[in-house]
């Protein structure tokens, strides 16, 4: 099984290259095929962009842009509405913040529970490292922690295993996912992982098939024996009531400062540099990967991030627990930061923390092509969907 580095190589170059590569499957071929996860290094028939998605290397404009020019958009229907679903979650996320927040306060107490509960503990560590004799899912527990990568049909067996099958609570397999996933999202993890535990859409669960698990791995996983034969829908509130997107505040430096350029693991671009005419005396990247969970977030997680901001900015200072950005402004004798707008997770937390910390004042742009789309998730994604053509004809053009 090849790692993480030979699958998805941290840099620009391969990014746009398989993007290039993918386009002409992105019509009939990932309609008819798009749900057979044929193994690690075998996924031909997704684009495996997500990575570099996810840290906004290209965005959802570049994609659609891409597939339209050569494939059209009748054919490439169903693959563009996949790529769209990633703005989805996340502005649904953006108008609910507290479902993050109480994620984590529930993850908070699931890590205490696994500390004091042995049989807990026991049956958790068993799922982690793949041994729990129920070799599907111990295959992909492996892939994932090898290469940082699962199809998503293998997403949703291993996620319905783990709340379904094995009994464990979701936010500890939607943890898990988060500290390998090389593509991992606060608000793409964690509302799929809801969505499978019947949390998402009230009621509505998935529940792993052995018969549906044999067709599509392509026979590789055969007969699996011990799958919970029901999917009663996990106990939880219902969502809470949707807010307004806040504003950002825009950018108000003035001519002469010295400007920061602060990156970071959700937007490693800043086209707003050239319209704001600002020429960094700075750059650096703050690595935030450490906040993700409680647990230690999967070195190759960092690392690829890390590397992926090197290749794009060689001269990027890297900022992290032993070197805050009050530190980097300091020394560089900042007068302005600024740096992408980060959506409900981690990296804004840390944001937040360094705002209270810094005397340096720190200013976010967003993307427009997410100030115009977050605030269409307002329900489910099919209302979400019919907004895509004028988002195609704004920004995929």
């Amino acid at each position: 099984m090849k790692n993480s580095s030979d699958l998805f190589p941290p840099n620009v170059a391969d990014a746009h290259a398989r993007l290039v590569d993918f386009v002409p499957h992105a019509g009939g071929e990932y309609a008819q095929k798009r749900n057979f996860d044929l193994g690690a290094g075998q996924h031909s028939h997704v684009s495996t962009l997500s990575p570099y998605l996810r840290m906004k290397v290209l965005d959802e404009g570049d994609v659609s842009r891409a597939v339209l020019a050569q494939v059209g958009a009748l054919a490439a229907d169903k693959f563009i509405a996949e790529v769209w679903w990633r703005t989805y979650w996340k502005g649904w996320m953006e108008q609910r913040p507290t479902v993050w927040a109480s994620y984590r306060d529930d993850l908070t107490r699931a890590q205490n529970e696994v500390q004091t509960q042995s049989g807990l503990r026991a049956r958790w560590e068993e799922a982690c490292l793949g041994q729990t004799g129920i070799k599907p899912f111990d295959h992909w527990a492996q892939e994932l922690a090898q290469t940082g990568y699962l199809h998503n049909h293998a997403r949703m067996w291993f996620a319905s295993i783990w709340i379904f099958t094995l009994k464990l609570p979701w936010q500890l397999g939607a943890d898990f996912f988060l500290r390998h996933l090389l593509d991992g999202d606060a608000a793409v993890n964690t509302l799929s992982w809801r969505w499978v535990a019947g949390i998402q859409t009230q009621g509505k669960t998935y529940l792993a098939d052995a018969a549906n698990i044999a067709k599509f791995t392509d026979g590789r996983f055969v007969g699996v024996q011990g799958l919970a034969r029901e999917a009663t829908p996990v106990s939880a509130p219902h969502a809470p009531a949707r807010q307004e997107i806040p504003d950002v505040a825009p950018y108000s430096g003035a001519p002469a400062d010295r400007v920061g350029l602060l990156l970071h693991s959700d937007d490693l671009g800043a086209p707003f540099l050239d319209s704001l005419q600002i020429d960094p005396a700075s750059i650096a990247y703050l690595d935030c990967s450490a906040d993700q969970s409680p647990w230690q977030t999967a070195p190759m997680v960092a690392g690829f991030r890390t590397a992926l901001a090197r290749d794009i900015w060689p001269d990027a200072q890297m900022l992290g627990p032993e070197r805050s950005t009050a530190d980097w402004a300091t020394a560089e004798n900042l007068d302005q930061i600024i740096t992408p707008h980060a959506p409900v997770g981690s990296v804004r937390s840390a944001l937040r923390t360094a705002r209270k910390l810094s005397d340096t004042p720190i200013s976010e742009v967003r993307r427009e092509i997410d100030s115009t789309a977050w605030p269409l998730a307002t329900a489910g994604f099919f209302k979400f969907r019919k907004h895509i053509p004028d988002l195609l004809d704004q920004f995929a053009q």
